[in-house]
């Protein structure tokens, strides 16, 4: 019989239907697994109860646990006639279970039974597999009868200290233990919960690593969750709900990083000194550069070699590629190991000749481990030295290698580029760098608005004689396509004077192709003729003045009107006006208004200089979401991009780790306080993947810079809140750690005198259609140029980085925007309710303060200014203590994604145009109709009010003349 079991942590829940007619339920977990049930304990009165009760569950045939399902049925227990009543779901499929080691508590929404169940809430479990024999299975479950409901312990009480699977080791306090999992536990989950019978609760393993030196912690790549100096404290911003889940708030860390503690946003100096990269944990790296080789040995019997070479320490491998028949082969490739996870006190570097059938030994170099220099930036690097080749006996043979062994950290030149050791699973031997898992940098080009005003054609020349032209002109510049309205004439000349608007990127690589075209039936145009403008060649501008016109001779194709000899050849010939113009005075925006990281013009002419620096510290990920399936059980393959200005970087890919540690540190400059920094999560699909090679998203991150203090190192856990069409749903958790410093405190303070926009967005300003229809080109340009990076930003991560489907209709967005504006006019609202309460002397005391400070102020009018402004000083001094401390992150209860309704979440994720039935159109069309009825209404009353307080002002000011 397999000792293979399906071990199932039942943790809490929250937000659960109430049942019980009292606002409340009687709730209780049924687990259903492989032909077996288990039920927890019942928590009366609470909607968000808490178990944290352990099964385990007996599996019958191991080959068939992909296809099995474990279902998690939450019931109200019913006390008067004994029955229960349901509450929620969730379902989960055998590829998702995972190795005990592996498994993280996760938060699933629940799903209805049927279609007219009402349900709402999530549910907590771990769940994993284990084999240790010590294990038994939980009790069958009993009968449900009253007794059971009064138990304070459900049949889950069998798994005793000495069958908990692989114990830890007595390395932490099980205080230390407890608080590594606040990131997924529900609010009192930070605490330890209180224990019954004495037992204690699971632990997840812990494996030993060889400890870093020196005062840093101990990391562990792909392996470990996080290990924080301390608990992280959980911090509740000003718009922060009381109905705000815990799990989905913000979490204030102190790691140690390269510059020291980090307490209360200060670093307190360790003993080492700071580096560049101060705002990471310290990774300390082994480093092997193989440069050449030279008077290798060759086959007896061929003569030839085809070498190349493998680097092994402990458990990992890494292997260069080989040349075929050259003896003095050069490879200059650098390999990474962790140094936290070696677990050897050798280095072996092997030459081997590539052979079909097995790889043939050359020869070998080693390396004592504690005998390798450390480098520390900004020692130059350390130079390469030629070493003889050894035999497996250790005896010199022919040919030498030029090698450079060292330790060092993430600040070496040489990381970004290196083959990393967490980028690979210990067994891999993979021959060559991976371009689609190395860190790189990316700046996205340079984007203009170019403007045509198509003004008339002159001396159209038509294929069918006796008839006038109805024509139009199509305007093309790579996929992007505009037409003119077209003109019917009892001529051969044309009006249109229509301005059309484009997105360009430097270089110019496409040209500006006009044609005009001629409708002679339904469906059916005739091109007239043609006109190929070189974009390098349009004139730029930086303000609204205007550009002289130019007319262009119409040819018949492309060829010809890209050919100059040919157009002065033809003296007469048709011909077109226009005015073609670059327009570098605009920001062409290519991400939301609200949400932009930009907001200089195009023309450098018109930049103004940097106000600070942005320094952003990616340093791990925890908790997230399985992707993919691996040998049997989830995994991710994860890497992080953030998006500043025209600075787009990418982290390097951690392969097979749900807790990946990247520790990278970037820069931007900043040019203007109200602009966002964007870091989102995906999942690499080139390794091992599927999915057609799509990276998968799996959460992003928004920073506002005018929130944070300057000079103030911000580390926290940001939670990867991601709406699905069930809900909202936690991917994980992010650990950044930001700080942005000034350089000029005068120039940040003028930004704020400054519009938001350009100035050529409000002298000549763009219409919304053009607006959206511009920033969608815009996207496909920059993402269409990044896709041809090496390793290339793939189109989704770009369109997902820039919320390309914002513009979209929904039903949620529209509410929270339209409950933002009202809370924008609450103040106005509470200022005229408590007039009216003057007014009706409801508070008699009040009343009578109001009537003297009034008749204090007709008295001695040149006091109203000083009385307006120290009732403004004092509100603002009283509202101080209130200020946010800490950059705010994304809040379900603003954005109305706690309780949205299920029709329009399937609303909101419906392609355009909608694949949906004709009855579910028009039900949300009327639905649509209704709600814009009452925003009328709204709209017409504040008018109304607006209307009747400006007329009583006018009359105010006619009798005072």
């Amino acid at each position: 019989m397999s000792n293979l079991k399906l071990g199932v942590e039942v943790v809490s829940a929250h937000d659960l239907m109430p049942k019980d007619g009292q606002g409340s339920a009687n709730a209780f977990v049924e687990l259903h697994f492989d032909h077996q049930k288990f039920r927890t304990t019942t928590k009366e009165k609470d909607l968000s109860p808490v178990w944290n009760e352990h099964f385990y569950f007996n599996i019958s045939d191991p080959n068939k646990l992909s296809n099995l399902t474990l279902e998690a049925y939450i019931y109200n227990h019913n006390k008067e006639n004994n029955s229960k009543s349901f509450l929620g779901k969730v379902r989960l499929t055998g590829t998702s279970f995972v190795p005990y080691s592996d498994a993280v508590v996760l938060h699933y929404p629940v799903e209805k039974r049927s279609i007219f169940s009402r349900v709402k809430g999530e549910l907590g479990l771990k769940v994993f597999v284990t084999d240790n024999p010590s294990i038994r299975s939980s009790n069958p479950l009993p009968a449900m009868d009253s007794s059971l409901f009064t138990e304070t312990r459900s049949t889950q009480a069998q798994a005793p200290e000495q069958q908990i699977p692989n114990p830890v080791p007595q390395l932490f306090s099980s205080e230390r233990s407890e608080t590594r999992h606040t990131f997924h536990h529900l609010p009192n989950s930070s605490q330890p919960q209180p224990q019954t019978q004495s037992q204690p609760q699971p632990q997840p393993p812990v494996q030993q690593s060889v400890p870093a030196s020196g005062p840093q912690q101990t990391m562990n790549y792909g392996i470990h969750e996080m290990r924080s100096p301390q608990a992280p404290r959980i911090v509740r911003m000003f718009s922060d709900s009381s109905s705000q889940p815990a799990d989905y708030a913000l979490k204030e860390t102190n790691p140690f990083l390269g510059g020291g503690q980090i307490v209360g946003g200060r670093v307190i100096r360790g003993d080492r000194t700071a580096s560049t990269y101060d705002l990471v944990e310290q990774m300390r790296c082994l480093f092997v550069r193989v440069v050449k080789a030279r008077d290798l040995p060759t086959k007896d019997v061929t003569g030839s070699l085809d070498p190349y070479v493998e680097i092994k320490v402990g458990n990992y491998k890494g292997i260069t590629k080989h040349f075929e028949k050259k003896q003095n082969p050069e490879w200059n490739e650098v390999f990474a190991f962790a140094r936290d996870t070696i677990q050897s006190s050798v280095l072996e570097v092997v030459v081997k000749d590539k052979d079909l059938v097995k790889d043939d030994f050359v020869g070998i170099v080693r390396f004592d481990m504690n005998e390798i220099p450390t480098r520390v930036p900004p020692d130059s690097p350390l130079a390469p030295e030629w070493y003889r080749l050894e035999d497996k006996k250790g005896d010199k043979v022919k040919g030498e290698l030029m090698l450079a062994v060292w330790y060092g950290t993430q600040a070496d030149e040489a990381f970004p580029d290196a083959w990393h050791s967490d980028a690979v699973t210990p067994t891999d031997s993979s021959s060559a760098i991976s371009a689609h898992i190395r860190s790189k940098v990316y700046h996205s080009p340079r984007l203009w608005y170019v403007r045509v005003n198509v003004i008339e054609a002159q001396d159209l020349v038509i294929s069918e004689k006796n008839r006038f032209p109805d024509a139009y002109v199509k305007v093309q510049i790579g996929n992007q396509v505009l037409k003119t309205k077209m003109v019917q004439t009892r001529t051969m000349n044309l009006v249109w004077n229509e301005d059309l608007m484009f997105v360009a990127a430097e270089p110019f690589e496409d040209h500006l192709v006009l044609s005009v075209e001629d409708r002679i039936g339904p469906n059916k145009d005739e091109t007239i003729g043609k006109v190929v403008i070189p974009l390098i060649s349009v004139e730029k501008r930086a303000d609204d003045r205007i550009i002289r016109s130019r007319w262009f001779n119409l040819e018949k194709s492309i060829s010809a009107a890209m050919d100059e000899k040919q157009a002065k050849k033809d003296k007469y010939s048709s011909r077109i006006h226009l005015r073609v113009v670059l327009d570098g005075g605009y920001h062409v925006l290519d991400e939301s208004t609200h949400y932009s990281s930009d907001l200089r013009p195009t023309a450098k002419q018109l930049w103004k200089p940097s106000i600070g620096v942005l320094e952003l510290g990616v340093l791990s990920a925890d908790g997230l979401h399985p992707m993919k399936t691996r040998d049997g059980k989830g995994t991710s393959d994860t890497y992080c991009v953030a998006k500043y200005g025209h600075k787009w970087i990418r982290t390097r890919t951690i392969i097979n780790s749900l807790s990946p540690k990247y520790n990278e540190q970037y820069t931007w400059e900043v040019y203007d306080t109200a602009t966002v920094l964007t870091v989102g999560v995906f999942d690499n699909n080139h390794v091992g993947g599927s999915n057609g090679y799509r990276d998968t998203k799996i959460g992003k991150v928004r920073i506002r810079l005018s929130t944070l203090e300057t000079g103030c190192v911000y580390t926290h856990s940001y939670p990867l809140l991601v709406l699905h069409p069930s809900g909202v749903k936690k991917m994980g958790e992010l650990h950044l750690a930001i700080r942005f410093s000034y350089t000029s405190m005068v120039d940040m303070m003028f930004q704020y005198t400054r519009p938001l926009l350009p100035k050529m967005h409000y002298v000549r300003p763009l219409t919304v259609m053009q607006q959206d229809m511009l920033r969608h080109q815009a996207v496909n340009i920059v993402a269409a140029r990044l896709s041809r990076a090496e390793p290339p930003l793939r189109k989704e991560v770009v369109e997902y980085m820039s919320d390309v489907d914002s513009h979209l209709w929904s039903m949620r967005r529209s509410k929270a925007n339209f409950f933002r504006l009202m809370s924008v006019f609450s103040g106005l609202f509470a200022v005229g309710k408590w007039f009216g309460e003057v007014c009706m002397w409801k508070n008699p005391i009040t009343a009578v303060l109001v009537h003297l400070l009034f008749v204090m102020l007709v008295c001695f009018p040149e006091l109203i200014l000083p009385t307006v402004f120290l009732y403004m000083f004092l509100i603002g001094l009283w509202n101080y203590r209130f200020r946010p401390r800490y950059p705010p992150h994304m809040n379900t209860r603003i954005s109305c994604a706690d309780a949205v309704h299920p029709d329009e979440l399937d609303e909101e994720f419906d392609t355009f145009p909608t694949t949906r039935s004709a009855e579910i159109v028009r039900m949300r069309y009327d639905r649509l109709r209704s709600v814009a009825g009452r925003i009328q209404t709204v709209v017409g009353d504040v008018a109304t009010q607006g209307a009747c307080s400006c007329g009583w002002v006018l009359l105010y000011e006619a009798s005072q003349v």
